[in-house]
Formats: C-alpha cells, sequence, structure tokens
C-alpha cells in the first residue's frame, strides 16, 4: 500500500472513489460535478488530500480542511472526509491514511485534527482507538437550507 497526496493528475483515479462516498452519505452519483469539485480542492489548495494506493488502484482516501482555533490562536485541520473502497475495508487503509493527517499535523505544527462525520458511522471505533476523543462542545449547525 502506498499513501500520498493528491494532485490533480489523480483526478480520473480518485473520482470514481469520491463519488462513491457520495453515495455512501446518501447523495446521488455525479461524476462530472464530484471531478470539477476535486478540481477546484486541489487547483485552489484549500484542503489537502491523501490517498491510498493498492496494486496502481486508488482504494481510499481522506480530505481535510484547514481551521484555525481562535481561543488556542493555532491552525488545525478538519478530517471531514474518509472513506475506504468496500473491498478493501479491514486491511488498515483507514489507519494508515490517519497516520499520514497525523504526521502532516506535526510537520505543520498544528493543533490537531477535528473530525466530522455521521454519528452512525462505525469508523468511530477506529478514531477512539487512534487517540480521537469525543468533543461535547460541538453540538450546533445552522443550515442555509
Amino acid at each position: 500500500m502506498t499513501i500520498r497526496q493528491a494532485t490533480k493528475n489523480d483526478l480520473d483515479d480518485f473520482a470514481p472513489l469520491f463519488d462513491g462516498y457520495r453515495i455512501f452519505y446518501k447523495q446521488t452519483s455525479n461524476l462530472t460535478a464530484t471531478k470539477a469539485f476535486l478540481n477546484q480542492r486541489l487547483s485552489k489548495n484549500d484542503s489537502v488530500i491523501f490517498l491510498a494506493y493498492k496494486a496502481e488502484k486508488a482504494v481510499g482516501f481522506t480530505q481535510l480542511y484547514p481551521l484555525f482555533s481562535s481561543v488556542s490562536m493555532q491552525p488545525m485541520y478538519l478530517l471531514n472526509d474518509l472513506f475506504i473502497d468496500s473491498n478493501y475495508r479491514n486491511q488498515g487503509i483507514g489507519e494508515a491514511l490517519i497516520t499520514a493527517a497525523k504526521d502532516l499535523c506535526r510537520q505543520e505544527k498544528q493543533k490537531g485534527l477535528a473530525i466530522q462525520t455521521a454519528v452512525d458511522n462505525p469508523a468511530q471505533q477506529l478514531y477512539q482507538r487512534l487517540g480521537f476523543v469525543k468533543d461535547t462542545d460541538l453540538h450546533f449547525f445552522w443550515s442555509t437550507a
């Protein structure tokens, strides 16, 4: 397995995987919009995406968005997306992707990683096993919809 940071050259490999992630969260498949979204993220450098490859195939990813803590006055990342192709789960890929994210935080002297995920996501066990703790301060969200 290889973990590396994504570039625009990876879009064709990565877009179907990201589309599968969206479908997992009950969104309609839209490969064209997916490619456009990912191309924007990579072009604007407003997220960091790590890809996991097995035998030259993209099988998992995590996407991090930069944030700032006003109280501590430190930068941090939001681990917003983590997805592993269902044929490759339970092989340590999620852990390897999270380790890459943690390593980036250490290298950049970030405060840490926050995770946003569904309350019923089974990956919560992985997060807790890897040292993440539930943050009881984050309870509210406002939507324009």
